[in-house]
């Protein structure tokens, strides 16, 4: 085939490029190989520079040793010590007012023009008055007091005492006579006793034989008799049992014999016992039925001699001396009672006549106060001003022009400057201990520098389980009631050996106060910078510093404010200053 000389050309350069390719592929090779190195060598060398412009960025303060003067910060709002109260009468009008807020006023100034009263509210009062009127004259109509009924119940009860100790004094001399009749009594009412317990016994023994049923049949009398009668009733019940297996024996045909003979003898036993049961009973019911009719005589004979005794000398001598003066007892102790009862009720009803005057009083003073309303309302009627009484700067305006008084009301309020002011804050009890009575606060709003703050006082604070103190200060300069006063309270000064910006001490609810120190550890590229968490305690604070103790030295660096927030532990670098 004929190669044209294009071709040949063509063929000759493409051999050429193959020749050279892998000369200029290990050229490209050595330079990849040189920037990657150059570049390696680059970060190498500011990789501590990007670094650190990813670590949060600190402030420090150095750990200082000197002289700290503690305070309290606070604030409070201005009282007056005393206010005058400016009020206005219900069914005024607010025409005008004459006053502002914070002006100086001094005594007999107009400060409110009002509407008089009008006769529509005389009248009212008026009606008001007549109705406490008509209250305490009712009040006077009461009932007297009366104890006639007690009294005749008393005097009933005396005659009746006096009619029984001469009975009582009467039975003294029979007494004598009656002793040997009384005797015998007690003994015939002895033996009446006893014969009648006999005699309940043998009624129930005999009841008990005649119904086979010694439940209520008294042992003594009744022998053997509930052994025998249960002896019989066994015998029976074995009779009666035999007796059937004989019969069962007889329609069976087998051990009849035998059945027989067992029911002969179980007859036999049955017949003994109930012959030994009926001769004792018996027996032993004619016994008792004789000694019943014995009993039945001596119980008559006995009752007979009590009743004749009773008949003349009464029921167990309730006429003697000695019954007598028990009654004569009785009676003086009923007497006692209705005197006690009396003079009880003399004494509440004493109680309540005082309530009652004690109201009749008030309604007096309620009509008498009403009385002078309405003199008043009277007297005041063509009055439109009202004045102030006191000189003093008002603290408050309450009411609005043209406003109606619906009832008594504080239309402004006049602190009496000469009064003077007071500011109450709490504080801290540990810290409360530190200050002192008379100690003077800086009043850190005191533009003007004319208002001083002394402390007077310092009380318990009035919050149930609080741990706190209130302390009270005597205001003086330009001040009102209401303004409200920022107060840094000194608490003494003192030398300390480690003292830290307040930014610095940090407050952990578990272990307590702490910070955070700036710690370096060296390396082949240069210093690191750490945040390390140290506890300390809280000695003192100022508005600006802290003194501390614990694991911290004068020289280290406390961190007092970051770029971002740092924990135990972060690295971090340091703000250039």
């Amino acid at each position: 085939m004929n190669e044209t000389k294009e071709v040949k050309d063509i063929l000759a350069e493409k051999d050429d490029k193959e020749t050279k390719s892998p000369a200029k592929r290990r050229e490209i090779i050595k330079t990849l190989i040189i920037v990657f190195l150059a570049v390696m060598l680059i970060l190498t060398f500011f990789s501590n520079t990007i670094m650190n412009k990813s670590l949060p960025e600190i402030s420090t303060e150095t750990v200082s040793a000197g002289k700290l003067t503690e305070r309290i910060r606070k604030d409070g709002v201005i009282e007056s010590n005393q206010t005058y109260d400016v009020t206005v009468d219900s069914g005024r009008t607010i025409e005008k007012i004459h006053i502002k807020t914070g002006q100086e006023v001094k005594k007999d100034d107009i400060l409110f023009t009002v509407t008089p009263v009008d006769s529509d509210t005389i009248e009212t009062e008026e009606k008001s008055l007549d109705e406490l009127k008509l209250a305490y004259e009712t009040a006077l109509l009461k009932e007297p007091l009366d104890y006639s009924t007690e009294n005749q119940k008393i005097k009933a009860a005396r005659a009746e005492l006096n009619d029984l100790i001469a009975k009582r004094d009467a039975a003294r001399y029979n007494d004598s006579n009656a002793a040997s009749a009384k005797e015998e009594y007690r003994r015939n009412k002895s033996e009446l006793t006893r014969q009648t317990a006999v005699q309940e016994k043998l009624q129930s023994t005999i009841k008990a034989i005649d119904s086979d049923s010694y439940m209520e049949a008294a042992p003594e009398y009744s022998g053997d008799l509930a052994s025998l009668c249960s002896a019989y009733n066994s015998a029976e019940e074995e009779y009666k049992a035999a007796y059937e297996t004989y019969q069962m024996a007889v329609e069976s045909g087998s051990n009849v014999d035998t059945a027989k003979a067992d029911a002969d003898a179980r007859e036999q036993a049955r017949n003994s016992a109930k012959e030994a049961y009926i001769s004792e009973k018996n027996r032993i019911r004619g016994e008792l039925a004789s000694q019943l009719g014995d009993v039945n005589a001596s119980v008559a004979s006995l009752s007979e001699a009590v009743d004749r005794y009773t008949a003349e000398y009464g029921e167990a001598g309730t006429d003697t001396y000695e019954t007598l003066a028990a009654s004569v007892t009785e009676k003086q102790n009923a007497l006692e009672e209705l005197i006690i009862e009396l003079n009880n009720t003399k004494r509440k009803d004493s109680i309540s006549d005082s309530k009652e005057n004690l109201e009749i009083e008030s309604k007096k003073k309620a009509m008498e106060a009403q009385q002078k309303k309405v003199d008043k309302l009277k007297k005041e009627a063509k009055s439109t001003e009202i004045r102030s009484k006191y000189s003093g700067v008002v603290s408050s305006v309450n009411v609005q022009p043209d406003e109606k008084i619906l009832e008594s009301t504080v239309a402004a309020n006049i602190d009496l400057s000469e009064e003077g002011f007071t500011v109450s804050i709490s504080a801290e009890t540990d810290k409360v201990k530190k200050i002192k009575k008379g100690v003077e606060a800086e009043v850190v709003n005191n533009w003007n520098d004319d208002i001083t703050a002394v402390l007077k006082e310092i009380r318990n604070d009035a919050s149930s389980g609080s741990k706190s103190k209130t302390l009270v200060f005597s205001v003086t300069g330009d001040v009102h009631s209401g303004d409200r006063i920022d107060l840094s309270i000194p608490c003494g000064s003192g030398n300390y050996d480690a003292i830290v910006p307040r930014s610095a001490v940090k407050k952990d609810n578990d272990s307590g106060y702490y910070v955070l120190v700036v710690r370096s550890k060296s390396t082949p590229l240069g210093n690191r910078y750490y945040a390390e968490k140290v506890a300390v305690n809280l000695e003192a604070e100022d508005e600006v510093s802290s003194a501390v103790t614990g694991g911290i030295d004068r020289g280290d660096y406390v961190i007092t404010a970051a770029s971002k927030i740092v924990y135990p532990g972060d690295q971090v670098r340091l703000k250039d200053k």
